[in-house]
């Protein structure tokens, strides 16, 4: 049995450096994605479906499903936690969707919660937790972490391309633009090109506004099947394909491109095959893809379709992944604008994607013309693994 699955709505915490705890954030998202959807309840909820990276380190609580359950007055059928580092948002939505799928559910909660800002004092604790999505027995203890990672991306990627400094930060600047009019985002000061160039160096090329934040955070969404979509609104947005990536490459030295990730590429071409997309720089409107650092949103324009290989920069120098672009890329404003919160990441882009399919976002950020279809975009731990979900307005 093989069924369409939509999203009806979800909720959001505020998002940044909270004095909320990990059970306070879930119940934040939680509410706020019934309050989204009045016609269900907790106790519609069949299936529960948690995205969270590192609790048992930020909150030092395991075992989260059954918590968030609890806190919600869920009683599931099916219940599980998600852990694939910044993809297990996206990994929990893809768990309820074939669920509901296969028929063993028509009504799903997905959750992405994480509790990651401890104060400044536990900085060390706090960066030394981060090193674990890598390989941490050979990466972690010889330094290497988030920015020095993509900092190598960026330096080969100018090498071998000639990507520029001024194009990683019209990355960040549009991001940042967007997130300025994103009433939960973690950054919502508009800067500009010089602004990230002049922001405090991290690790060259990359400077501070190159980098997505420590955010603490969560959000919520409700996916049912097309039958109990068909019920509940008229703005459902529809998954029409997923597809995941990973070519034994979790160690840096594995990695097989310093420019490059081709798991995006593989990941892409699974997911716009099964949508039945062709031309996904002609057939998407809307995308949220993972801009962890500048330099990630411009490889990944190159290998999700909408740019030749090399040629991301000038993508987003040519304005074509503004608002009015090609594809409107990161309209809430992305990592770089709304932070990161590892679980609750790629849950907030579909959220995002649902929004603007339903037209419920401020002009300043809306996709022109009434976007039919949509892409969230995560990459997880070195970049070795890559997830793609397609979205649309209507069935396939």
């Amino acid at each position: 049995m093989t069924r369409n699955a939509a999203i009806v709505g979800g909720g959001t915490s505020e998002w940044g450096e909270r004095d909320a705890t990990w059970k306070d954030l879930a119940q934040e998202a939680g509410k706020a994605t019934f309050d989204d959807v009045p016609d269900l309840a907790p106790g519609d909820v069949e299936g529960l479906f948690v995205g969270a990276v590192q609790p048992e380190r930020f909150a030092f609580q395991s075992h989260v499903a059954p918590v968030v359950a609890e806190l919600l007055g869920i009683d599931a059928s099916m219940i599980s936690r998600t852990e694939l580092a910044c993809a297990s948002g996206q990994a929990a939505l893809r768990y309820a969707w074939l669920a509901i799928a296969a028929g063993q559910l028509d009504i799903a909660l997905v959750i992405g919660v994480e509790k990651m800002n401890l104060g400044t004092e536990y900085m060390p604790e706090m960066q030394s937790n981060m090193t674990n999505v890598l390989d941490r027995e050979f990466d972690g203890v010889n330094g290497l972490n988030g920015p020095s990672h993509f900092a190598q991306f960026a330096q080969r990627h100018m090498h071998e391309h000639g990507t520029t400094r001024e194009q990683l930060a019209m990355v960040s600047a549009k991001n940042k633009r967007h997130a300025a009019e994103t009433d939960f985002a973690q950054y919502q000061q508009k800067v500009d090109v010089d602004d990230v160039l002049d922001s405090y160096p991290i690790a060259p090329p990359l400077n501070l506004l190159d980098c997505s934040g420590i955010t603490d955070g969560a959000t919520g969404l409700l996916l049912v099947s097309d039958e109990k979509a068909r019920e509940l609104t008229d703005t459902a947005a529809y998954i029409t394909g997923s597809g995941q990536s990973c070519l034994s490459s979790n160690s840096i030295n594995n990695l097989p491109s310093l420019t490059t990730w081709p798991q995006a590429g593989e990941a892409s071409r699974k997911a716009y095959d099964q949508a039945g997309i062709e031309d996904p720089l002609d057939e998407i409107d809307v995308a949220e893809v993972h801009d962890c650092f500048s330099i990630s949103e411009i490889i990944e324009y190159e290998q999700l379709g909408f740019a030749e290989e090399g040629k991301g920069g000038q993508f987003v120098e040519d304005g074509r992944s503004q608002l009015d672009g090609d594809v409107a890329v990161n309209p809430r404003g992305g990592l770089l604008g709304c932070g990161h919160p590892l679980g609750a990441t790629g849950v907030n882009q579909a959220l995002e994607i649902y929004r603007q399919f339903a037209g419920d976002v401020p002009d300043a950020r809306a996709v022109p013309d009434s976007p039919e279809t949509g892409l969230i975009h995560n990459l997880s731990g070195s970049g070795s693994v890559h997830s793609v979900m397609t979205l649309a307005r209507d069935p396939q």
